[in-house]
């Protein structure tokens, strides 16, 4: 990550062919923050600590936010009310239109749970708290430190663009697609299912390229399980989900979703078995986030 991003900085030239690795590996670093904070990736609290603030300056923000929208939230509710990124706030589509903008309403639906993790760290672990205010700087500071380089090597303007194809629009690229992949991963499922919760691609190259990430079904079951025992996980379970919620390309059911579903309708995704905003006992769903405590990385709500 940091010879890819640096050399754009020592070879403005190359960012054309770079910066779109840059972008690649952007979106490695949050898959990376998101198998972290499940299942810590040393068993000293000082190096996760440091994973954390390194991940962070080529993801886009703090890793620690995670925890409260993630592990203890969506991980708790699975696309039920409560969970701040559900896929159908506004309705239960699935068009190219909903997903683009998925990105904007889930990120102003997390921030709830994020501003709660922070004010119960602050009045009861004092700890996590300063972890937090330590991520913040790190990653503030850092990304001004790359900014004020570029432009003392490069002039303001050059500068500005060799940090912007760097750093902030891969960083912009993995937040973008890391809620895209949430909102494919459960749209149109069944949370209320102990199987058909989550949308599973078991294609071999997403899956060495993104550390497993497309095992979903596997992760929400096992959330603590480590990225590389999931192909063997999800095998166990497999024969028991729904087979139209495992597919084996993520760009063909993009492209039949997203691109050809408009004009043939059958190619687009059908509710399976009851919606998330049904719940078996008939009341009424509210859609405010569930509250979260403030624990560390490595905590796993279980799924209600």
């Amino acid at each position: 990550m940091p010879v890819v991003a640096l050399t754009q900085y020592a070879r403005p030239e190359l960012i054309p062919y770079l910066s779109p690795l840059s972008c690649y590996l952007a979106l490695a670093a949050g898959v990376i923050a998101h198998n972290h904070n499940h299942c810590p990736t040393f068993k000293n609290r000082r190096l996760n600590t440091l994973m954390g603030l390194w991940i962070s300056h080529f993801y886009g923000y703090p890793t620690f936010a995670w925890v409260p929208t993630h592990n203890l939230n969506h991980h708790k509710l699975v696309n039920k009310a409560g969970d701040a990124t559900i896929t159908w706030r506004h309705t239960n589509k699935n068009n190219w239109l909903v997903a683009f903008t998925y990105f904007f309403v889930s990120s102003y639906w997390q921030s709830d749970p994020i501003k709660q993790y922070i004010a119960k760290a602050r009045r009861s672990n004092p700890a996590l708290y300063r972890q937090i205010i330590l991520q913040y700087v790190v990653w503030a500071g850092a990304h001004l430190a790359l900014l004020g380089v570029a432009m003392a090597m490069h002039g303001v303007a050059l500068g500005f663009k060799v940090w912007t194809f760097a750093f902030l629009i891969p960083a912009l690229f993995a937040l973008w697609t890391i809620m895209f992949f949430n909102y494919i991963q459960h749209v149109h499922t069944d949370p209320w299912s102990e199987h058909d919760h989550s949308r599973s691609f078991d294609g071999k190259l997403i899956n060495f390229f993104l550390f497993n990430n497309g095992l979903h079904t596997a992760h929400h079951e096992m959330a603590g399980a480590h990225w590389s025992t999931l192909p063997e996980l999800h095998a166990k379970i497999a024969p028991n989900i729904n087979p139209e919620l495992v597919q084996r390309s993520f760009f063909g059911w993009c492209i039949s979703n997203y691109l050809l579903a408009p004009f043939f309708p059958s190619l687009g995704t059908k509710q399976i078995g009851r919606a998330p905003f049904d719940p078996p006992t008939g009341e009424s769903v509210q859609l405010t986030s569930g509250d979260v405590d403030a624990l560390e990385s490595g905590i796993n709500a279980a799924r209600t």
